[in-house]
């Protein structure tokens, strides 16, 4: 009969994929084709999600500075191709933050950009 080799590398493997596939539905967690399909697919989500993320917080940031601009009579682009031109380099996060937690210097800030556009 034949020595098996590597059979401690074939249950590490697996052990891997369905502490991986922990907390799946049904077959999708004890199952190998399915628990190895399930992982490959949660993995891939997971790849996307964390793009995504970027995507919806620089969009939450825009809505907040944009909330924020209205009552101060300037609107997102304008405001933006202001700071551009005064040469602001505050990002978005932080115009967010300080739009929420200190809104005179963010007032100063819109009269900057107002006053850079001419």
């Amino acid at each position: 009969m034949a020595r098996v080799k590597r059979r401690q590398i074939r249950k590490t493997r697996l052990r891997k994929l369905f502490k991986r596939s922990k907390g799946f539905f049904n077959a999708r967690r004890n199952n190998l084709r399915q628990a190895h399909q399930a992982v490959m697919k949660a993995q891939s989500y997971k790849f996307r999600g964390r793009k995504e993320k970027k995507r919806q917080f620089r969009r939450m940031w825009i809505v907040r500075i944009n909330a924020a601009l209205r009552p101060l009579g300037m609107n997102y682009s304008r405001f933006m191709h202001g700071l551009k031109l005064a040469g602001v380099g505050l990002d978005r996060k932080q115009l967010s933050e300080l739009a929420i937690h200190d809104p005179s210097t963010f007032s100063a800030i819109v009269d900057r950009a107002r006053a850079a556009q001419g």
